[in-house]
């Protein structure tokens, strides 16, 4: 008897064009190193008397579709989650394509993700899925991925595959090496380490169906926060927060003139930051960011990937 493995397991995604149908063919193969993405029908205990001390059988509660997906940021296969994230992008440009995903959009497309297991074989089918969450850090070193958590209308168990055969992208992935923290188009000095998290606010429409499944997830408000931690060498980000102006952060990576990517908060504020002193060592102060709609250009951020990708 085989036994699953995660060595083996694989993920395949395609963008649904009806909410909650997964798509015949166009899946693809999708790089990831974690996954809790997973259905749950928890048991709702008996409440009954006058049966003796002995319960009565549970009853089965609603079914809940979500969980995370953990994800390198890298030059091909990321610009599936930034769809997710913002909807469809602008694609300009011959060799490099440049693809621009914008915040804002009123309606996000959902995908149909199969989670495999061959070796039991086990197919785990989920329809409907959108993306609630993306976040990711910026470091001096370690291995650069990113968290999206994703909200599923259901799961369908299958032991044979419903995805066909998935094609495979080209693995490019960028490193914490890459990497570049601008505010207001000037490189920042001092940079300890950053956080990114973007958020859709999805709404499950949890309405009264035969087969337990949600009826949809709607975009609520958006939000982009975030954490940066420094060196204190000078006043200048303490002085904003004190202003209560807001200023632009541009977060890079970069392999050259083919593959980058850009994320860009447009209007970020920044709190007033308790400095401590910890000891002898240096001082570190954190901002706790929040982004807003910008008045130039008006949106919160722009995602901006550049690869040969023709479009997504």
């Amino acid at each position: 008897m085989a036994r699953a493995q995660g060595a083996r397991a694989q993920m395949a995604l395609a963008f649904e064009t009806i909410y909650g149908t997964p798509p015949a063919s166009g899946y693809k193969l999708m790089p990831f190193a974690r996954a809790t993405l997973g259905a749950e029908q928890p048991l709702q205990a008996s409440e009954l008397l006058g049966y003796g001390r002995d319960p009565l059988a549970p009853i089965k509660d609603a079914v809940t579709a979500d969980g995370e997906v953990v994800v390198p940021i890298d030059v091909e296969a990321f610009g599936y989650w930034l769809k997710a994230a913002f909807g469809a992008p602008a694609t300009s440009g011959t060799t490099p394509k440049t693809h621009t995903f914008q915040s804002g959009n009123w309606t996000l497309p959902s995908m149909a993700i199969e989670v495999a297991m061959p070796e039991v074989p086990r197919f785990a089918m989920y329809a409907g899925c959108m993306l609630d969450q993306i976040s990711w850090q910026m470091q001096r070193s370690g291995l650069l991925t990113a968290t999206a958590r994703l909200i599923a209308q259901g799961e369908s168990i299958a032991t044979t595959t419903a995805a066909g055969t998935p094609t495979a992208l080209g693995l490019q992935r960028f490193g914490h090496f890459n990497g570049t923290v601008k505010r207001n188009g000037v490189a920042m000095g001092n940079m300890v380490s950053a956080e990114i998290t973007y958020a859709n606010g999805l709404d499950r429409i949890e309405t009264i169906r035969a087969d337990g499944k949600i009826e949809g997830a709607d975009p609520g408000m958006a939000s982009l926060t975030g954490r940066i931690e420094v060196r204190f060498a000078d006043s200048t980000l303490v002085s904003q927060a004190i202003d209560g102006s807001p200023c632009e952060l541009e977060f890079v990576y970069s392999l050259g003139a083919n593959a980058s990517f850009t994320f860009t908060a447009h209007a970020v504020y920044l709190p007033i930051p308790r400095v401590e002193i910890a000891g002898p060592q240096g001082v570190q102060a954190s901002f706790d960011w929040q982004a807003a709609k910008a008045t130039s250009p008006a949106r919160m951020c722009t995602s901006i990937l550049v690869n040969t990708v023709t479009g997504y």
